[in-house]
């Protein structure tokens, strides 16, 4: 751990980590303020607040089922430290649409920043674990990886509790800010110029897209792997979907409480990233997957149970975040929480290491990229589904059901990916 920590002093590691780190807080700042907003003060019907959700994380992913290819090939034909800067630069002016749609109180042009944001995201997201073995040591990558993760969910705590304690106006002003800060980080970044043999980007995104994915797919464990993630993802996207309008329909909870929840995640994810490395010792193996997704399924049951359990508040009005934690199934709340989230953390870190680790340095983007298409495509699958059961008469605590049965299908593939090592 200490080992891994060290790379935080050195310029081929923490510019990236503070870019990424900056970029995940500014994100999750805007898009949980803005569901927020919406589900506290604009909707009062849990179907419509779960479907508004749905809505605004299809057009985040959107862009990265059709633009990752594209991205992927980018990467690794271009200097990676020059795409960060673009990208950077490019945050600024899509945070200032966003800004104006808070400022305003304007749901489309709240959700077109999202949709710009996610385009934003689709281009910087293979560059910051692809340019980690070409900046990182072999026997650092694990480590690196861990530090992103963790980072990164840390990131998401501070943005999601900061979106449920300040107002619009202070949002709007925090997320320029931040992407300002995120750009001049960027630009610290060390040159990462392409490795290998100089490749054709093919612009056709749809093309490139199946091409770069059926590359994968006769490397047995990198197939497994990026299946395995998308799972992951496909679980978390409905989890986050669910989370506000369970937390204020079933907990009766405020926007407080709520951010509470989606901070509470992130510390578990961030420690289970943080874990898994120390575990390992910095091997790259899936031999704990299994028994962390199946102990992930095990907490969302818990947390089924209990919030059948809950007992709202008798004048209908809502629990601050005071009130709920004073309540007596306060605490269940928070372990099933973190047991989800850590066991997640878990599960997820060693799968992105194997992404980076399986395939030569000059095909790590691609890789990534190729990930992220089936990841995106895994999530949007996931919010369709949640439209349409909760459209179907699911409730909200049902739709945790149906995680738990998925993390099965996760716990599968885990396993076959570990006899795929062996």
């Amino acid at each position: 751990m200490q080992a891994s920590l060290r790379l935080l002093g050195k310029r081929r590691f923490l510019p990236i980590f503070a870019t990424q780190f900056l970029g995940a807080f500014n994100d999750n700042l805007f898009k949980t303020a803005m569901v927020l907003f919406a589900t506290y003060t604009i909707y009062d019907d849990p179907r419509m607040e779960s479907n508004f959700n749905a809505l605004a994380t299809g057009l985040f992913i959107l862009p990265f089922f059709l633009l990752s290819a594209l991205s992927g090939q980018l990467a690794d034909a271009t200097d990676k430290a020059r795409i960060v800067r673009i990208v950077k630069a490019a945050e600024i002016a899509i945070m200032a649409v966003g800004s104006m749609g808070l400022m305003l109180e304007n749901i489309p042009v709240m959700l077109a920043a999202v949709l710009a944001m996610g385009v934003h995201s689709t281009f910087f997201g293979p560059i910051k674990y692809a340019i980690l073995p070409q900046h990182l040591k072999d026997d650092e990558v694990l480590g690196g990886t861990g530090l992103v993760e963790a980072g990164t969910y840390l990131a998401i705590l501070a943005g999601t509790i900061a979106a449920g304690w300040i107002n619009a106006e202070a949002t709007a002003v925090a997320v320029i800010c931040v992407a300002i800060l995120g750009y001049f980080s960027g630009r610290q970044i060390p040159p990462a110029p392409p490795v290998g043999d100089p490749i054709e980007i093919d612009h056709n995104v749809l093309r490139s897209s199946w091409r770069l994915i059926s590359v994968t797919m006769h490397i047995p464990r990198l197939f497994l792997a990026i299946c395995a993630i998308s799972f992951f993802w496909m679980i978390g996207s409905i989890l986050i979907i669910v989370f506000p309008p369970l937390v204020k329909n079933v907990f009766t909870a405020s926007k407080e409480v709520a951010s509470l929840f989606l901070a509470i995640f992130s510390i578990g994810v961030a420690v289970g990233s943080v874990l898994i490395n120390r575990l390992l010792q910095g091997k790259v193996s899936a031999k704990f997957g299994p028994l962390s997704v199946m102990l992930m399924a095990g907490f969302i049951l818990y947390l089924y149970f209990v919030a059948h359990g809950w007992t709202a508040t008798p004048d209908g009005r809502l629990y601050d975040v005071w009130t709920f934690i004073a309540h007596p199934g306060a605490w269940q709340v928070v372990v099933a929480l973190l047991g989800i989230a850590i066991s997640g953390g878990m599960f997820v870190v060693p799968l992105y290491a194997f992404l980076t680790t399986t395939v030569s340095k000059s095909e790590t983007a691609r890789t990534v990229a190729a990930n992220n298409v089936v990841n995106s495509g895994a999530m949007t699958i996931g919010a369709v589904a949640i439209l349409a059961a909760t459209g179907a008469g699911l409730s909200i605590t049902g739709a945790l059901l149906l995680v738990a049965a998925m993390c099965v299908l996760s716990a599968l593939l885990a396993w076959k990916l570990n006899r795929a090592c062996d």
